[in-house]
């Protein structure tokens, strides 16, 4: 596209409601796509806009009633422009007026000037107008972009390419200080492509530094490598391969990561004690726990303390009855509660007492600066999963909690904590209504920001996240959804949200995603960045080469064999 010719002239329009464009007859309404870039040249100001709908209009009702034969080239040549012609509505994102501000001149279209105004975003305004009649409508150039989304080498600021526009060879580059500074999301139905956009954009967080970031790996995807998707098999490299030296891995199924040929992971295990009363609620669905259950854990944990589960396996049905006799606690239901209890029996990395602390020695690696990876191997089950994180989380967030404050009493740069960004797949686990005031992960979205610490969930269902927690989420990452209540959900407390559901719609189903929110100035579809071996070496890995199919497949079966297939 040459952003030097006018594509058409705006017609009507509202601010609430967009603007109404009309092509001018040599554009070809086929050249229009949802989610385009455009700009509306007004009188004073430059208006960045996305294209969110497009329609055909006609100048009289009578063309329908005749309308010309598929045969008939010149007459519908003859009508097109002037009694058939193309419409798009336009959404305003963006208004850019350089007179005021006196800091960018819009003439000048060298990298330079770029480089020599790199505060360019502080000109672009919030729209409260629309320009007026008749005012012309042009393909977004480079320059345009990079006024609105920057460029990635900028000293000032750690942006980071995530993608390009769907016509066009320019990054679109998202401001990841911005992104930390709050909790974000990934969505979209499955098979979108959701876990290499989390692994482009935990990339980005590591290369730029950032953030520290803990992973919670559910499939083991993240670490060391992954499947790619596609007819051909082939792998992908993980984030330690990609970062050797800044990333460490953890893993809940030793035996399983070793199989699968990665020797560098350290063990993690928790113990009995470790179990609080917050962690037994979140699982209770998984467990089949009542409400009586839980009541009686409460009897349990007031009488024996930390040591509570232990002491419960252990106690035979005469020592059940003795204690129910003396402590009011119903017998049935303790049994009860020990028999479901006893699964954690069969979980590997449970230990009745641990002689390290390997919580606090995950913090310590978070507190040098180390981004870690928990892989659950074969555990990757509801249970393990939702027990895990809830138990490292909650720890997490209590010494945070203790570093904030210090850091607002002594004002010291030093005691100020690195910012944190916890990465947790199927989310609305979590963060239902039902339970999320009574988990960690709500609180964290709620309040952590002041904290130093966010969220990065990875869901599929965004319908099932709370919508209090929804509108709390900075930077929305969606790829394609069908379901009506998940596109709501993503529009939850964002104005304008009605312009951009038709746009969302339209996505691709593979690799394509719509980017709103806090670390992006305006709303932007974008052709997410490949992540081959182009992307390995643009962030400076020299030491990749392809596994061959042979290897790939014996990994493929070790990976089958460990989750039970």
């Amino acid at each position: 596209m040459n952003s030097d010719i006018a594509l058409g002239s705006v017609i009507q329009g509202s601010l609430s409601q967009g603007l109404e464009v009309r092509l001018h007859p040599d554009i070809s309404v086929e050249d229009m796509r949802v989610g385009k870039f455009l700009v509306v040249e007004g009188t004073r100001s430059r208006f960045f806009c996305l294209l969110t709908d497009v329609t055909l209009g006609t100048s009289t009702p009578r063309i329908f009633s005749n309308p010309p034969s598929p045969q008939d080239s010149f007459l519908r040549e003859v009508l097109a422009g002037s009694g058939t012609y193309g419409m798009v509505t336009l959404s305003p994102m963006l208004m850019f007026t350089p007179e005021s501000q006196g800091i960018v001149d819009v003439e000048n279209t060298s990298l330079s000037s770029f480089q020599t105004n790199s505060n360019s975003d502080a000109v672009l305004l919030p729209v409260k107008t629309i320009p007026n009649h008749f005012s012309q409508v042009f393909d977004a150039s480079e320059r345009d972009f990079r006024i609105v989304f920057g460029w990635e080498d900028d000293p000032q600021r750690k942006n980071f390419s995530v993608g390009q526009p769907l016509d066009m060879d320019v990054p679109v580059c998202i401001n990841l200080d911005r992104f930390v500074e709050r909790s974000n999301g990934i969505f979209g139905k499955s098979g979108t492509g959701k876990s290499f956009l989390t692994r482009l954009l935990l990339s980005g967080i590591i290369r730029k530094q950032a953030a520290v970031n803990l992973m919670f790996d559910m499939h083991s995807e993240y670490g060391w490598y992954a499947m790619k998707e596609g007819k051909n098999v082939s792998t992908v490299k993980g984030l330690a391969q990609l970062f050797p030296g800044q990333v460490e891995i953890y893993t809940l199924d030793s035996q399983g990561t070793k199989r699968r040929g990665v020797s560098s992971a350290q063990d993690l295990f928790l113990s009995y004690e470790q179990i609080e009363m917050e962690d037994l609620r979140l699982v209770g669905y998984e467990l089949g726990l009542s409400d009586a259950s839980i009541d009686n854990a409460n009897i349990l944990a007031s009488e024996f303390g930390k040591s509570w589960i232990v002491q419960l396996l252990n106690m035979t049905n005469e020592e059940i009855k003795e204690f129910c006799e003396t402590k009011q606690g119903h017998m049935g239901s303790i049994m009860a509660l020990q028999r479901k209890l006893m699964r954690f029996d069969n979980l590997k990395y449970m230990r009745p007492v641990c002689t390290h602390n390997y919580i606090d020695r995950l913090l310590e690696s978070l507190d040098a600066g180390k981004h870690v990876i928990i892989e659950f191997g074969s555990h990757s089950n509801m249970l393990s999963y939702m027990l895990v994180t809830n138990m490292i989380t909650r720890r997490i967030h209590s010494s945070y909690v203790k570093k904030a404050d210090n850091f607002l009493r002594t004002r010291n740069p030093q005691d100020r904590p690195q910012p944190l960004v916890i990465t947790i797949e199927e989310a609305h686990r979590f963060l239902d209504s039902a339970i999320v005031h009574q988990t960690i992960f709500g609180t964290i979205a709620r309040e952590m920001r002041k904290y130093f610490v966010t969220l990065l969930v990875v869901d599929q269902r965004p319908s099932g996240i709370d919508p209090e927690v929804m509108s709390q989420v900075g930077t929305r990452v969606t790829c394609l959804l069908n379901d009506e209540k998940d596109i709501n959900a993503i529009f939850t407390g964002v104005s304008g949200g009605q312009g951009l559901r038709s746009v969302l719609a339209k996505l691709d189903s593979k690799q394509q995603a719509l980017i709103l929110g806090h670390a992006v100035p305006m709303p932007v579809v974008v052709r997410t960045r490949p992540y081959d071996s182009d992307f390995y070496r643009e962030i400076g890995d020299t030491d990749w080469s392809e596994k061959t199919n042979e290897e790939v497949l014996v990994a493929a079966e070790i990976a089958k064999a460990d989750l039970g297939f």
